[in-house]
């Protein structure tokens, strides 16, 4: 049986006549840049985070990068990032003169290691980016804690770039930090046709320099008040995450359906596997189902020659990638990175997966122990 990590098609399928249309309509209307469905998304996509300001960009990439910049930091300061994420969440401070300061994880939730933290704030932090990683919100009141004990100015920012409509303490992740990082990248949770992003604000001033900054500094076409880029969400684009967000809520339940079916048939092969850990007061959306094992590099291959797609996330912690060396870590640094960043597998999940398939992947996984 073949089983892909992710099924676009599938999807596209199932809502084949209402994103056609409404990709018709604005090539119809052929204002592809700044169109109307671009306004409606910002106002949708901000109420559907119970936020102020949304402010749409080429991608979540480019929000960490903006978002960064218009905090007026100094070249040098520093920016606490966790070891285990995407690298874009660290480009967002290397793009802006920032030096990334790397913390451990924690096991438990692959957030940030409270521990670690407190450690690594000094007089030179001044943002502290929380990731909430493969869908599962942070620790955000601990954080904020020890931001505000440290008795210094530190920005928390949130980079949830893959927990579109992941809770809190009841409240949507996007709305904690000074601003927020979202992707539309198209295998996300909320996913484009093509890149995309977005900014989420509950500052007004800030807002307002990022609107600006994400179209060459201009309120009005060829008025340029300051030195801008071009990092603009297409209207196609937006059209097609307007048809999109309606499913939302419903896709996030269908993949908190299928987490549990894996975690309830994997059980009984702990502590051989680990599922991911469950948080009264944090609501996971399931970007991605990650597993730990200490035979992954045998597992994933037994998985993938049977066609299912297990996929790492990521293979190669950012402390050890060629791209830092320049900062001197080694391995033995991050200890717990160290030991996740060996153990994990992302196991095949996406609304449209069918129990068949999760108890066929399921069954590998026993056959293989």
């Amino acid at each position: 049986m073949d089983i892909p990590f992710v099924d676009l098609k599938t999807q596209y399928k199932n809502n084949k006549t209402e994103i056609d249309n409404a990709i018709s309509t604005v090539i119809s209307n052929s204002h592809f840049i700044q169109g109307e469905e671009v306004k409606l998304f910002e106002k949708e996509f901000s109420q559907y985070v119970n936020a102020q300001d949304c402010i749409t960009v080429n991608s979540g990439t480019d929000a960490l990068i903006l978002g960064i910049k218009n905090l007026q930091l100094s070249t040098g300061d520093e920016i606490i990032i966790p070891a285990n994420t995407f690298i874009a969440t660290a480009i967002g401070a290397t793009q802006n003169g920032l030096k990334p300061v790397f913390v451990d994880i924690d096991e438990n939730d692959f957030g940030i290691n409270l521990d670690d933290l407190k450690k690594k704030i000094n007089s030179r932090t001044k943002a502290i980016i929380v990731v909430h990683l493969y869908g599962q919100p942070d620790k955000i009141d601990e954080i904020k804690k020890i931001i505000k004990n440290s008795r210094q100015k530190i920005y928390l920012i949130e980079d949830a770039c893959q927990a579109h409509g992941a809770l809190y303490k009841n409240k949507k992740v996007g709305n904690f930090g000074i601003f927020s990082a979202f992707s539309f990248y198209p295998g996300k949770n909320l996913g484009a046709y093509g890149d995309g992003g977005a900014l989420i604000v509950n500052n007004s001033k800030l807002a307002k320099k990022l609107r600006l900054a994400r179209e060459y500094g201009q309120k009005k076409k060829y008025y340029h008040d300051t030195l801008g880029v071009n990092s603009r969400l297409d209207t196609i684009q937006a059209a097609i995450l307007r048809v999109k967000l309606k499913y939302l809520d419903i896709w996030n339940e269908k993949r908190k359906q299928a987490a549990l079916m894996y975690s309830d048939n994997l059980k009984k092969l702990y502590p051989l596997v680990i599922t991911p850990k469950i948080f009264r007061d944090r609501q996971s959306v399931y970007h991605l189902y990650v597993i730990r094992t200490k035979k992954r590099n045998q597992l994933i291959k037994y998985l993938n020659d049977r066609g299912i797609q297990a996929l790492i996330h990521y293979p190669i912690p950012l402390h050890r990638q060629k791209a830092f060396s320049y900062l001197k870590y080694k391995k033995g640094d991050f200890p717990v990175t160290d030991m996740i960043s060996d153990q994990i597998i992302s196991l095949p999940i996406f609304p449209e997966i069918k129990k068949e398939q999760i108890l066929f992947i399921v069954k590998s996984i026993y056959n293989f122990y």
